[in-house]
């Protein structure tokens, strides 16, 4: 009978532990790198790992770089390609970081709440720091985030005569969506 308990206490604690950290494997991260010269260089990624840590506010998301479709199969190739992304050495790309101020959050009370998160985000090996807004949405005790944020490409060493030439922005839009 003590064992029993004792069991039964375990998985209550474990239980509720596992509850406060939510995960995902089908979170949407869209690129968005067009100029007025050209409207392609857009790309989605449905397949993107994403999790929270309701009690601490901990954030992160993994992509994988060749999941990113675009309507244009030669974009895609460039993308892919050593120049760009170099999908073959570097096949992911992620951010791990913390929202800010995440008392500001009622995970027990339905509404929509603006944080901003900060942490890095690591493309082709190289982590740079990002502040971003997000919004955080809790309806029926499901929980959703946004956040849309730019990131400067030649800081990730990605350069090139497509973003000289005007046909891809050299500060594309990154915006992330998830479900949990």
């Amino acid at each position: 009978m003590k064992k029993s308990i004792l069991f039964l206490s375990f998985i209550a604690i474990t239980a509720g532990a596992m509850a406060q950290k939510l995960t995902t494997t089908s979170a949407v991260v869209t690129f968005d790198a067009t100029t007025p010269k050209d409207a392609l260089p857009k790309a989605e990624n449905k397949a993107v790992i994403a999790s929270l840590d309701k009690t601490t506010g901990a954030v992160a998301f993994e992509a994988a770089v060749n999941n990113f479709s675009f309507t244009n199969a030669m974009i895609q190739d460039h993308f892919n390609g050593e120049k760009w992304m170099n999908s073959a050495s570097f096949p992911k790309f992620t951010f791990v970081g913390k929202i800010d101020k995440l008392s500001k959050i009622k995970f027990d009370k339905d509404g929509t709440y603006d944080v901003e998160v900060s942490g890095n985000i690591t493309v082709k090996g190289i982590s740079q720091p990002i502040n971003a807004p997000a919004k955080v949405t809790v309806k029926g005790g499901a929980v959703s985030a946004t956040s849309t944020f730019g990131i400067k490409l030649k800081d990730f060493g990605i350069t090139g005569q497509a973003i000289d030439a005007g046909k891809v922005a050299e500060k594309p839009t990154v915006a992330v969506a998830v479900q949990f």
